[in-house]
């Protein structure tokens, strides 16, 4: 596979990563190399990436507790901390090991430790695979309130190996589908169809599909780096879809829902919203949510609830002069930015997702 080549930097594929990964750190001479991980990923991928770097180099390894939960400040704090007892300085590289906790957070570590040390994401679940780790988004949550603070800064290069995937759980496979199938919604209906049928998927095309995917959110992130105008396509299902996620990580009594399972609700709410507002064909609308429901189970959402998880939107990053912006669809591969959506058309929205 051809890498990918965004604005500064590149992700590579399979067996180019190590080549590349490897011809970088023995040019590019940094002082020392960190690699962030969580509990999963120091247990499960560590080992893999450690036996690929060929050369010896003074590495030290940094643990945080997996989960969105621990998506913080305060674990910013530690990971800072340990960095300055460690030694590092401005010529340390951070390499972040993990899914898209840990490639938001340790992206956001790097890019304001001492103003700004490089990073390099080798992202180990398919949601990062396909979104988390490429575009150059950084940040943390904010309490309750997802990726409030953080920065677009991309890495060095990430490296795509779907080696990392035979040790994912099924739930978090599923969780990256969501954004594979936002990418065909928001812009590409052939990549829509292909991904509307999953049941032979082998390894070998699931890799052919990342890569597609990666490709379509790269020629976004081009035109629209800093999520002016089109970039915020990229948001279609999270506004009603990080609501709904930041209520229930919030709430004990609640299942706590994978980001790609959070989306994938928002995806039919908006879904719904968009045949009201900008006529996608009814037909289009039972489509989709007949294609995510096979994936994702229908999550219950108490009538109480409802109005608890409005009240988030508010704090949604594409909010503009007092007005909730909502990304719709007009077709499948058709997106629209910037539409206003009112409450009684939300409610109905549940009704729609819970039907």
């Amino acid at each position: 596979m051809q890498p990918i080549v965004s604005k500064n930097s590149v992700v590579y594929f399979q067996e180019e990563c190590y080549i590349q990964l490897n011809a970088y750190l023995e040019k590019a001479n940094h002082s020392k190399v960190f690699i962030l991980v969580d509990n999963n990923t120091h247990e499960y991928c560590l080992s893999y990436l450690m036996s690929s770097i060929e050369k010896e180099y003074d590495i030290e390894v940094i643990e945080i507790e997996a989960g969105e939960i621990n998506k913080t400040i305060e674990t910013c704090t530690g990971v800072w901390n340990v960095l300055s007892e460690l030694g590092a300085d401005r010529k340390s590289l951070l390499i972040n090991l993990g899914g898209g906790v840990v490639t938001d957070l340790g992206g956001f570590v790097a890019c304001t430790f001492k103003r700004g040390i490089k990073y390099i994401n080798i992202p180990t679940t398919l949601l990062a695979m396909v979104d988390a780790s490429v575009g150059g988004k950084t940040g943390v949550d904010l309490g309750n309130l997802k990726n409030q603070v953080g920065v677009i800064s991309e890495s060095e290069m990430v490296l795509v190996d779907t080696h990392y995937l035979t040790t994912l759980p099924p739930n978090q496979m599923r969780s990256g589908l969501a954004e594979m199938l936002k990418h065909g919604l928001i812009r590409e209906q052939k990549y829509w169809d292909q991904m509307k049928d999953l049941s032979n998927l082998t390894l070998e095309d699931l890799g052919q599909l990342i890569y597609d995917s990666v490709q379509i959110k790269n020629e976004v992130v081009l035109i629209d780096p800093t999520e002016q105008h089109l970039r915020k396509i990229l948001n279609f299902g999270h506004t009603l879809g990080h609501a709904v996620e930041s209520y229930f990580l919030t709430h004990p009594e609640k299942e706590i829902l994978l980001h790609g399972e959070a989306i994938a609700i928002g995806m039919i709410m908006e879904s719904y919203i968009s045949s009201e507002l900008l006529n996608l064909s009814k037909s289009n609308l039972s489509e989709i949510k007949e294609v995510i429901l096979n994936t994702f189970p229908k999550v219950t959402i108490a009538n109480d609830d409802r109005k608890e998880i409005l009240k988030l939107l508010v704090h949604d990053k594409k909010n503009e002069n007092g007005n909730i912006n909502f990304v719709l669809l007009t077709s499948i591969g058709e997106a629209k930015i910037d539409c206003i959506v009112s409450e009684d058309l939300l409610f109905k929205s549940f009704d729609y997702y819970l039907a």
